[in-house]
């Protein structure tokens, strides 16, 4: 026998059986007779490093993954990166910056060529690095949103929709990213408080010695105002009826409306009304057959249109029409005012409210079969409190905006001819569209112009669960692995996300992504913040592992992330973890340690201790499967650590110990060592490197004899209710 060493080394363990691993294959999967058990990982964005919130997500996946295994299912965790359309064209126009290359100089090919240069070089680093954390995913099944497969697929579904009369394009009010310069989804806007000042501003009445009064946070855009609305109700301004006003500093006489939309009680009861900039003023807009006058360029300078400052940025802007409408004697009084500001979730700018000519989907077409699936209960949330949200959102849904003004990303495949448009997935589809609508067979490709917007990226990934699979082109794999067991991802992504997929998975598969979602909370820290660079308090998820070993730090978050709760994260968590390896590793140095004696016989003492051990065990296993059902993964693995550390260590091995210098019977020694291979399997989900590394310990294995695909033990339900 090997000499054990004294102490638990991570770093002399975990390499060496990830390699193992992964040189028997062990994570590949192919359609065979056994159950099926399949994940697809929310994929992350190639900008991604690995952080504390991935960290969570992929354990949680890993012991799923590891428990199917384990339970002699046919496991298939498919990985993949998402491209990020925002954030990556972001991150590849600063590295071009700092080479002096703006992207106005390129064309969209050049461009595209050095974004896939940046994917390759960086986009694959966070799957590297959660082979770290021991994630068993099927490296020969990673995708990519943007790769061939994927590609093909989003450009069918788009085309497919618009075939359907469920896809259309239409002149409406976006959520604009001055920065990125393009339009956002409302689930892509963060709103919070934040310090703001109202302007009280004075509209001088046409031909009367009076003016009213309006209020506003954006003082800047009544270079855009193109009415003044009051209630109907309010008694003090309908003596103003068929009057107009004077916009200050641009002099336009606008009218004065009345719209039930205003509140009186809001500021002065009277409202600026600037259509171009403001949704609730849009529709005002509509109704009042108002002038649309739009002020702002795509980098919210102020545009010809504005008239004044034009060229100069919003907010200084801002600080310079105050100024003067106060020089001028059109303001009444300035106050604080804390208000929502909505900002971009990519870039953090202040969204500005646009009205553009984008592409949509028609939501309330495709929600039914999605919203019924998890009201009825065919497909499952964990926790169930998140389907009122679900249900929330689908019944409140706005059409969704699928457009985006970048180029990297799928690009739309509709071709312009004049007023004509042509949707079709290639150009030569297009141009037989084009020829045979308009009767001209000597059109070319060259004449007709194909969109230059690309697509949303989550219109993209809602296919995730379909293409994964190949569901458009391999149906034998994708019947075997489809619908897939469980969804794992956090909350905050359902409507963005998880309802997506579920719409996708029925429009064109006619039945459910998934059977399961289970949504973990946040990671925090002890003080409840939301972990962020910002911050600063999210510690370097790869320290993390390279200070406690990647089982101390997956047993120090399960340990403390209840069922679709936040994680509250503290560093002696994974301590804890590291800890719990130590003693686990001392229990099989003790063991390992007794001189057992095949002539001697087993004393009624160890009889009853190993009664013991086993009731309890019966019982853990009894009761983590059935947690494990309903994904209570942390309770889970606080059992097992109550079970090894207190009943197994504290308890069963003092009472089987021979005294110093005697030896140990044989039949106490087996049961001992069978005793703790069922811990080890029990525990390998959630600790993969030691509990692989003390199976081998434990006795000598044949070639394939590993923990990772052993037999998940069974209780003996005789035993169960012993006392």
């Amino acid at each position: 026998m090997s000499e054990i060493a004294s102490r638990y080394d991570a770093s002399q363990v975990e390499d060496k059986w990830y390699q193992h691993w992964m040189e028997k294959n062990y994570f590949h999967s192919e359609p065979d007779d056994r159950e099926a058990y399949s994940i697809v990982i929310p994929p992350p964005n190639v900008t991604g490093m690995l952080h504390m919130g991935h960290m969570l997500n992929n354990t949680i996946q890993d012991v799923l993954i590891r428990k199917a295994r384990l339970d002699g299912k046919n496991a298939c965790w498919v990985p993949g990166t998402d491209h990020a359309s925002i954030a990556t064209e972001a991150k590849v126009v600063k590295l071009l910056r700092e080479d002096g290359i703006k992207k106005s100089d390129l064309t969209r090919e050049e461009f595209l060529t050095h974004a896939w240069a940046w994917k390759e070089k960086y986009g694959g680093i966070i799957l590297q690095q959660l082979k770290k954390l021991g994630a068993s995913c099927d490296w020969e099944r990673t995708a990519f949103t943007m790769d061939e497969s994927r590609s093909e697929a989003v450009i069918k579904v788009f085309v497919d929709l618009y075939n359907k009369g469920k896809l259309y394009r239409g002149l409406r009010m976006v959520n604009w990213d001055p920065e990125a310069k393009t339009v956002l989804s409302n689930e892509e806007v963060l709103h919070k408080e934040e310090h703001g000042r109202l302007h009280f501003l004075k509209y001088k009445v046409v031909g009367e010695d009076e003016h009213v009064t309006i209020a506003t946070t954006r003082p800047e855009t009544i270079l855009g105002d193109t009415a003044v609305a009051v209630n109907p109700k309010d008694e003090r301004y309908k003596h103003l009826e068929g009057k107009k006003v004077i916009v200050p500093l641009i002099d336009r006489e606008v009218p004065i409306i009345f719209d039930s939309y205003v509140e009186m009680e809001f500021g002065t009861g009277a409202l600026k009304v600037t259509p171009a900039h403001d949704i609730n003023d849009y529709e005002i807009g509509k109704r009042h057959n108002l002038e649309v006058i739009d002020i702002f360029n795509d980098d919210a300078t102020i545009s010809e249109a504005g008239q004044l400052y034009i060229g100069k940025g919003r907010f200084k802007v801002r600080t310079e029409i105050v100024k003067e409408l106060e020089e001028k004697g059109f303001v009444q009084e300035i106050k604080d005012y804390p208000h929502s500001i909505g900002r971009s979730e990519r870039t953090n700018a202040v969204v500005e409210p646009k009205l553009s000519l984008q592409w949509y989907v028609d939501m309330k077409q495709i929600t039914k079969p999605a919203l019924d699936a998890v009201m009825t209960g065919d497909i499952k949330f964990y926790p169930d409190k998140f389907k009122n949200t679900y249900r929330n959102w689908m019944e409140n849904m706005q059409d969704w905006c699928i457009s985006r003004q970048l180029w990297w990303g799928h690009r739309i495949p509709a071709w312009y001819y004049g007023e004509l448009i042509f949707v079709a997935d290639t150009a030569e589809e297009a141009l037989e569209q084009a020829k045979e609508k308009t009767g001209n067979r000597d059109l070319t490709i060259g004449e007709l112009k194909q969109d230059e917007d690309v697509l949303d990226t989550w219109f993209s990934s809602w296919l995730w669960p379909i293409t994964c699979f190949n569901g458009f082109k391999d149906s034998e794999e994708f019947n075997y692995y489809y619908p897939t067991s469980a969804l794992v991802t956090g909350w905050d992504i359902l409507p963005l996300w998880v309802a997506r997929m579920i719409m996708s998975g029925f429009e064109w598969q006619q039945k459910r992504p998934f059977r399961d979602v289970y949504f973990h909370g946040m990671v925090r820290d002890e003080k409840r913040r939301k972990m962020s660079k910002s911050l600063g308090n999210s510690p370097d998820a790869l320290s993390l592992i390279e200070e406690y070993g990647a089982d101390g730090v997956r047993y120090g978050m399960l340990s403390c992330s209840p069922k679709g709760g936040d994680l509250l994260f503290d560093r002696k968590h994974c301590e804890n973890g590291r800890n719990f390896s130590n003693k686990i590793w001392n229990a099989l140095r003790l063991i390992k340690s007794f001189e057992v004696d095949d002539k001697k016989d087993q004393p009624d003492d160890n009889k009853l201790a190993i009664d013991w051990i086993n009731n309890k065990l019966d019982q853990i296993i009894t009761t983590t499967n059935k947690d494990y059902k309903d994904y209570r993964l942390s309770e889970v693995v606080k059992q097992l650590y109550s079970f090894i550390w207190t009943d197994f260590c504290s308890w069963y091995l003092e009472m089987i110990k021979p005294a110093k210098g005697e030896s140990i019977d044989v039949a106490t020694f087996d049961k001992t060592i069978e005793v703790f291979e069922k811990m080890t399997l029990m525990l390998h989900p959630y600790m993969p490197f030691i509990t692989e590394e003390i199976w081998h310990q434990l006795q000598g294995r044949k070639e394939g004899e590993d923990c990772i695909v052993s037999k998940y033990p069974t209780a003996d339900a005789s035993d169960i209710n012993l006392v």
